[in-house]
């Protein structure tokens, strides 16, 4: 049994609360919250949870790892914190500001021969695996170009900007999907509501192989958007959050043939054709479960069976250095941040293929 401590239960905390008091082999016995009226709702909803306002009470020796859903400028000094006291640990993301901070935890982690896990919902998401199983199975061709767009008109931060609120869902999942780091980054962004905050985000990934990625993101718009179109050279694959039919797959592509293939060479130009294919529009059957659920099963899992979980602090630190080149580049004006030689990630747990 896993004794668990969650400092935050604002916004997204409760929801975490609820998940892993579902869990049999775990139970939350201790949370940290600083409103008033949140530590009320707590102690009427979840009354065998004891509250405090201090998170340091989270550290005594009853609590066996704690989770830590607090605004992101927080995360690394509590994450530290954690660690020390040889706390097993899940952060929300980001990991850290920053690729230093996010590496440290990484170390202490390891040091102190502590469970590490960052809080990358979306890759525990059943559409999304269904959306990698299209994409390493070679169906949909030779990707040429994805794109996302998470919009909408919600909480606007203070301490962070739309990018390091919302971009590292887009990113961690773009990272599943391809297995690969990009091999550079720019971004644009615009600040309407607070100065040197922005609100809007236009990001662009070059990944290998001549992969691009876009990424949209926003809290400054009428709709509540939460869609990314995978185009490849023969099939196209739009994943909606939103909507019911969570998973479209588009049987159509246009692929190079050559009419004279046999002989190897153009003659001319019109033996050089563009072929368009278009068939059926499917929609895969997805077995939908909680993302939050699995992912908290998958901390749990990996406590208690000394294994790394799927989104692990190397997964964390690929995100923020992303995100960190992005921030870069926005600060000069879109200039592309070239990022170090991409190579294949190998990610700790297989659960993303089941």
């Amino acid at each position: 049994m896993v004794n668990i401590g969650i400092i935050g239960c604002g916004y997204w905390g409760p929801n975490l609360l609820r998940n892993f008091n579902s869990l049999s082999n775990c139970r939350v016995k201790m949370a940290a919250e600083l409103d008033d009226s949140r530590i009320l709702y707590l102690n009427q909803k979840f009354p065998s949870v004891r509250t405090t306002k201090n998170y340091k009470d989270l550290f005594a020796n009853e609590i066996d790892a704690v989770v830590i859903a607090t605004p992101p400028t927080t995360h690394y000094a509590m994450a530290k914190e954690a660690l020390t006291h040889k706390k097993h640990l899940l952060v929300e993301k980001p990991l850290a500001m920053n690729s230093v901070d996010a590496q440290e935890l990484i170390d202490l982690a390891a040091q102190n021969m502590c469970t590490l896990m960052v809080g990358h919902t979306f890759e525990f998401n059943a559409a999304v695996r269904t959306m990698k199983k299209y994409v390493q199975s070679g169906e949909v061709g030779k990707p040429y170009y994805i794109y996302s767009q998470r919009l909408n008109l919600g909480i606007i931060r203070r301490d962070v900007n739309a990018l390091w609120n919302l971009a590292p869902h887009d990113i961690s999942i773009l990272l599943y999907l391809f297995e690969k780091m990009p091999v550079s980054v720019s971004a644009r962004g615009y600040a309407f509501i607070q100065p040197g905050i922005e609100d809007l985000i236009f990001m662009t990934l070059q990944f290998p192989d001549d992969l691009v990625a876009h990424v949209h993101v926003s809290w400054l718009d009428p709709n509540k958007v939460r869609r990314m179109t995978l185009v490849g050279s023969k099939k196209m694959v739009v994943y909606d959050d939103t909507s019911d039919a969570k998973i479209k797959i588009y049987e159509k592509g246009i692929t190079k043939a050559n009419i004279n293939e046999s002989l190897g060479r153009y003659d001319d130009f019109g033996e050089f054709q563009l072929m368009k294919s278009a068939g059926n529009v499917v929609f895969p059957k997805i077995d939908f479960i909680e993302p939050l659920g699995v992912e908290c099963a998958n901390f749990i899992d990996a406590i208690t069976n000394q294994t790394k979980p799927l989104t692990d602090g190397e997964n964390g630190l690929r995100v923020v250095r992303i995100l960190e080149a992005a921030q870069k580049s926005l600060e000069n004006s879109g200039q592309t941040i070239e990022l170090a030689e991409s190579h294949v990630l190998i990610f700790p747990n297989e659960i993303q293929r089941e």
